[in-house]
């Protein structure tokens, strides 16, 4: 790894020549500005403003604006010679508990490798002499331009050092938390405590970044001429209005993403996503009646009573029928008959005539 600052590190009256390398590395894909049009890039070009002509980086240097707008021109050379001890030297100022370095004052990470031979014996002094204490070193020491502060601890068998925000760069988190009085009840608690406990530890080293991956799928799709994958559609379900529903539900669907079986009562609520509204009030019930040592209550005998008197109806309905058919039935028998009587007579009548002109 290529080092980016060379010194040393003060330990009392031991120096240890170190170099500054950095710890972390960005992954992030960085884009280019260009013109929709025609695809071309976009550059800027830094032009001084009293000759209104480029100038290259040859050209350029470092300047302070006082108040009244008089630039101050300030060149390496004035900066390499800083009248502080820090200019080349990691000066440390005191070791305390890794415990009362707020993190929010954490900021870019650095390994510090031994410069030489000669540093290995004092480097690996400091490594053990933190290890053994279980403290971190809190060093000043001066990097682009100005002086930081930072912190030095054991990563294996390095030495990594952390740089520090001044305390008076850190606000006072004044206005941020609800203004209102909340009050949290201790059954909700207990089941922030029960997601806490399901949710459990994961391995950092198994998390990575999606976003990167699905922008490289992009980037590769459109390299190819081809369509983009679509991005998944959002996660159905309602609003969760009740702090209740919603810790419950998720105590549930973190022990199902586990492959663990869900308690009873964290099956009640929807299958994927609880929407909690309230419920219309009931009317009060029926005060109730006991009969015949059975408990009925007003609206059964209600009920019972329209059922009764439905069936009374139906059954009179019927009984009509009954004799309106049997009405028709004998009117239809007497027609009948009466049709066969002239029949007979009608027959007798022309067998008579008959019976004349033959003789």
């Amino acid at each position: 790894m290529r080092s980016i600052w060379n010194g040393a590190i003060s330990f009392g009256l031991v120096s240890i020549p170190i170099k500054l390398v950095n710890a972390t590395e960005s992954h992030s894909i960085s884009f280019r500005q260009i013109h929709t049009e025609d695809g071309g890039r976009i550059r800027y070009r830094k032009f001084c403003e009293l000759e209104d002509r480029e100038v290259s980086g040859a050209e350029i240097g470092k300047a302070y604006e006082d108040a009244d707008g008089t630039m101050i021109q300030i060149s390496d050379d004035d900066l390499a010679h800083l009248p502080i001890p820090t200019a080349r030297t990691i000066e440390i100022v005191a070791f305390v508990p890794a415990d009362r370095i707020d993190p929010l004052q954490m900021g870019a990470a650095y390994y510090l490798a031994a410069g030489g031979a000669a540093a290995a014996k004092p480097y690996t002094l400091l490594r053990e002499a933190l290890k053994r204490s279980n403290k971190v070193a809190i060093a000043k020491y001066a990097l682009r331009g100005r002086e930081r502060l930072g912190m030095l601890r054991v990563v294996g068998d390095a030495i990594a050092m952390h740089g520090l925000l001044w305390p008076d760069e850190v606000r006072a988190p004044e206005g941020v938390a609800p203004d209102s009085d909340v009050t949290v009840r201790d059954k909700e608690l207990d089941l922030a405590d029960a997601l806490m406990d399901t949710l459990g530890e994961v391995d950092l080293a198994d998390l990575h970044d999606e976003y990167q991956d699905a922008l490289e799928e992009v980037i590769a799709a459109k390299a190819a001429g081809e369509e983009p994958p679509e991005a998944p559609g959002p996660a159905l379900g309602g609003k969760v209005l009740d702090l209740m529903a919603a810790l419950e539900n998720s105590v549930r669907a973190a022990k199902e993403s586990r492959g663990e079986e869900a308690e009873p009562g964290e099956e009640a609520g929807a299958a994927e996503h609880a929407e909690v509204t309230s419920l219309p009030r009931r009317r009060p019930a029926a005060p109730e009646e006991e009969t015949g040592g059975r408990r009925t209550t007003a609206a059964a005998k209600k009920t019972a009573a329209k059922k009764a008197t439905a069936g009374a109806a139906k059954t009179a309905k019927s009984a009509q029928a009954k004799k309106a058919a049997a009405k028709s039935t004998a009117k239809s028998a007497d027609r009948t008959a009466a049709k066969k009587t002239a029949a007979k007579k009608t027959a007798a009548k022309k067998t008579a005539a008959s019976r004349k002109r033959t003789a």
